[in-house]
């Protein structure tokens, strides 16, 4: 019999909500939208539940890269997997022939790896612990070519609801220029998942003169929930 996971102690599968820390029993009710398999054992660090991308938004994010991908872009690349909600969508689409995840914070990248586990596609993932623009300069650098990078960064917590129109200059721990900079430098195809209040003339700063970006809104009970901006040659199949 295989040894069964044991999970560090900063993760959690909590079972009710009276387990659960009173700073995020909001998200109790939501679990099975964060997750549809979460009785199965989803873990969770408590600062996860935040930042995991509800299952249908990452199925639709995953759907519209599918849809939209460049030409010979066959790589998926997901700077900021946290608990692993957008890293398994993108992996059950079976388009990509290589997920590779990157997340910085062990405990959260185990929960990442259980997760996938759980929906059956760990064998379609490649993980990496640490900083993301290192890893792209030097252990995925010979990949870029083939690559398209998706990011979901941290937005600075959830204060961000409290912004009429989101700043994205000062957006902590990374400023929409440093992401689109760093990405950029590595492939030009770049998929940021961003507050839906996201301020539109800041992205639409780092469009190059004479082409397009798609910003894409993605909704839950008629509400959005976040939208997306596609920097690069999306939609251009030819």
């Amino acid at each position: 019999m295989a040894e069964e996971e044991v999970a560090p102690p900063e993760v959690h599968h909590y079972e009710s909500i009276e387990e659960v820390p009173w700073d995020i029993q909001n998200y109790w009710s939501q679990r099975h939208r964060i997750f549809s398999r979460y009785d199965d054992g989803v873990w969770l660090t408590d600062d996860a539940w935040f930042g995991v991308t509800p299952e249908p938004v990452a199925n639709k994010i995953a759907t519209h890269l599918v849809e939209n991908a460049p030409a010979g872009r066959c790589i998926l690349v997901d700077c900021f997997a946290g608990a692993g909600g957008n890293t398994i969508a993108f992996a059950k689409t079976g388009k990509w022939k290589r997920v590779y995840a990157i997340e910085k914070n062990p405990a959260v990248l185990q929960c990442a790896k259980h997760n996938a586990k759980i929906y059956g596609v760990e064998d379609k993932i490649t993980w990496f612990e640490g900083d993301c623009f290192e890893i792209l300069k030097n252990q995925l650098k010979d990949l870029a070519p083939y690559s398209v990078i998706f990011a979901s960064p941290p937005w600075g917590g959830p204060g961000y609801r409290s912004d009429q129109v989101f700043n994205l200059r000062t957006m902590e721990p990374y400023s929409l220029e440093k992401l689109y900079k760093e990405y950029s430098l590595f492939t030009p195809h770049v998929a940021l998942y961003l507050p839906r209040t996201s301020d539109v003339r800041q992205m639409a700063k780092f469009v190059p003169e004479g082409r397009k970006a798609e910003v894409m809104h993605y909704c839950m009970d008629g509400h959005s929930k976040a939208l997306c901006i596609f920097y690069g040659d999306f939609n251009n199949h030819s």
